[in-house]
């Protein structure tokens, strides 16, 4: 899987406040609105007075030590264990299928690596717009933000690094992979951002139920995508359709396979409205072309790995399917948004016992409804981001989370946690290096006489 997580480090916005809801004097920092890496302090503002005998030096000195001291570690550590796992599945996935990302239903230890950076994503949004100077500003500096995620998504997952083994590199613009990993998590982070910039009410907060008031019209947004996806998911009518793969042979025409659908509200490989959409608005020839459902039993014999065709292989078993199609987004918002929620409660509660009991409640009861949604008929899969995979993963997002805190900044055991903490600050660093190209890139640079003749290949990786 080449599973991207997010990305850039950003600044906080200029200017912002902290919000004091009455709930005790402390309150949260963060660098980091798109999730990505960046520190969270919680700062003591009972002690942010100026001594007449200090210096502003001094006081600022006191300052940053306060911060250090009561730094929320566990949002680096969440994400740098889900760096850890991306790079598991990534290098081990084919080793390990049981680990690799479900050919089509199912969950496997790859599919919840997506939905943790997201819901990271929500959680760091909810840190950071907590309260601002200017809505407008805001806008447009996370607009901008969102962008940048947008073009380093194109440029790593577009298909610009390519040809390894011959150092060839570009694009054709004709079949340029328009969704990715990154381009997903940018349109989430840019809807979570809109959200808590301009959809949040100004009433204290002293409840769970009075928190609740405060954010309705973003639990408004949540019901109309959710809505939204179901309605198009089970609603539209997918027709016949075909696509076509080139011969070996340059001179032959390609290939053209025919796929029989006619249906609605069907979930299966072929005939879904999720492809559709994206066939439709997007292009066939945009897709993503080593689509997961190509390691199913009818299309790999070597399943749940790929493999050769079985005989008697459906006409769809090669065709281009994008995991993070147009469609799928839809869902995948709505996990930035339920992070959203968990950043809100680290926001207005203070005391670790209200904060662990307001991420179990919803955390459990996410994971109870997907999996009785699951039995149900709507099956948990990653390729659709159906309703009850979103549930499931958000839950699992929101227990693992709890449980770090409880250990990190409850607890207090912060070493063995180090590692995990530093890939968290420096993850787009490791995602680039790791899962697009870079390292391969710069390591088969470097040849002598022949292209073959890399340093991967006298260490014995690679041909």
């Amino acid at each position: 899987m080449a599973m991207a997580m997010t990305m850039a480090m950003y600044k906080p916005i200029k200017g912002q406040e902290e919000e004091d809801n009455g709930n005790g004097n402390k309150s949260l920092e963060s660098n980091d609105e798109d999730g990505v890496g960046g520190d969270h302090t919680i700062v003591d503002d009972s002690k942010s007075f100026i001594l007449p005998t200090h210096s502003k030096q001094q006081h600022h000195q006191q300052r940053l030590k306060q911060q250090q001291q009561q730094r929320l570690v566990s949002l680096d550590v969440f994400r740098g264990l889900t760096v850890a796992l991306m790079i598991l599945v990534d290098d081990a996935g084919g080793v390990l299928p049981a680990i690799n990302h479900s050919p089509w239903n199912g969950l496997t230890l790859a599919d919840v690596v997506m939905p943790f950076f997201l819901f990271m994503v929500g959680v760091s949004l909810g840190l950071t717009y907590k309260k601002l100077p200017s809505k407008a500003v805001a806008t447009r500096k996370a607009i901008l933000r969102a962008l940048k995620l947008l073009l380093i998504g194109l440029f790593l997952q577009g298909g610009f690094l390519h040809g390894l083994n011959d150092l060839t590199f570009g694009v054709d613009m004709v079949q340029i992979r328009w969704m990715g990993i990154l381009q997903r998590i940018a349109i989430g982070y840019l809807i979570g951002a809109m959200c808590e910039i301009w959809l949040k009410g100004d009433n204290h907060v002293a409840s769970g139920l009075s928190m609740l008031r405060k954010y309705q019209l973003q639990w408004g947004v949540v019901v109309v995508l959710v809505s939204l996806y179901l309605s198009l998911l089970y609603g539209l009518y997918v027709p016949d359709w075909e696509y076509q793969i080139p011969v070996a042979a340059s001179s032959s025409s390609p290939k053209i396979f025919r796929v029989k659908c006619g249906v609605r509200g069907t979930t299966g490989s072929a005939c879904n409205a999720v492809g559709m959409i994206d066939r439709t608005v997007l292009g066939i020839q945009h897709l993503y072309r080593k689509p997961i459902y190509a390691r199913t039993k009818a299309c790999s014999i070597n399943s749940p790995d790929y493999g050769p065709l079985p005989p008697e292989a459906p006409s769809w078993c090669q065709a281009p399917f994008d995991p993070e199609g147009l469609l799928s987004s839809v869902m995948a918002i709505v996990t930035c948004l339920v992070g959203l929620h968990y950043g809100h409660i680290i926001v207005h509660f203070k005391e670790h016992k209200d904060r662990i009991l307001h991420w179990m409640v919803p955390s459990t009861c996410f994971v109870v409804l997907g999996l009785v949604l699951d039995l149900s008929g709507m099956h948990v899969n990653k390729a659709l981001y159906t309703f009850s995979y979103m549930c499931v993963t958000a839950g699992a997002a929101g227990i693992v989370f709890t449980g770090i805190y409880m250990l990190v900044d409850v607890c207090g055991f912060r070493r063995p946690t180090l590692v995990l903490e530093w890939m968290g600050m420096h993850a787009l660093m490791i995602f680039i290096l790791a899962t697009s190209n870079v390292l391969p890139v710069v390591l088969q640079g470097f040849y002598w006489k022949q292209p073959g003749n890399n340093i991967l290949r006298l260490i014995g990786i690679g041909r």
